[in-house]
């Protein structure tokens, strides 16, 4: 472009680019078409079901120690390799399973949690995640599941380690969790 020539604007420009450039034929049938196909929808968290009773779960802890919304969790049984649990807080193990307990009770997410925590080891897998969100609609004001989750992870033997998951996977809502081999 020359010092005296003025730009186009983008509407000329859009024009000349596309002179060219020929309609597809209206195909009716649809065949030959690109569509786009939506992806599988998230795990979802089994029910519990009713009348369920809280023995074959975690049972709700009435003094579980209290946390903060944006208070980090970690935990860790002794003798875990160093190289092996700053993979897993960093979250390098990627969990092979997720639970939201998003919208149970206390007593509900004890259910789910132990029978996730089951199936989970049950098929093998060594890292998963459980969403326990922070508490900001909690009727307290603070995190009561979170506090819950804290203390019944701690509570269960088969539990090495959990740690607060990256951002990607739900920050300071969610936890991985390291689980022992099942036999």
């Amino acid at each position: 472009m020359g010092r005296d020539e003025k730009p186009l604007d983008d509407e000329t420009l859009f024009r000349q680019m596309m002179s060219g450039v020929k309609p597809l034929p209206d195909n009716k049938s649809g065949a030959g078409r690109i569509t786009h196909q939506a992806g599988r929808p998230g795990p979802r968290p089994r029910p519990a079901a009713p009348n369920t009773p809280a023995a074959t779960g975690f049972a709700p802890r009435e003094h579980a120690p209290a946390v903060t919304p944006e208070q980090a969790l970690f935990f860790a049984r002794p003798g875990l390799q160093h190289r092996l649990l700053r993979q897993f807080k960093r979250g390098e193990l990627r969990p092979g399973a997720t639970l939201d307990l998003h919208g149970y009770t206390i007593a509900e997410a004890g259910v789910a949690l132990a029978d996730f925590l089951d199936d989970t080891r049950s098929a093998g897998l060594r890292c998963v995640c459980v969403i326990h969100g922070k508490g900001h609609r909690s009727t307290a004001g603070r995190p009561a599941l979170k506090a819950q989750v804290n203390q019944w992870l701690r509570d269960a033997g088969y539990v090495l380690a959990f740690s607060s998951a990256q951002a990607r996977d739900g920050g300071m809502g969610a936890v991985y969790v390291l689980l022992k081999r099942s036999r």
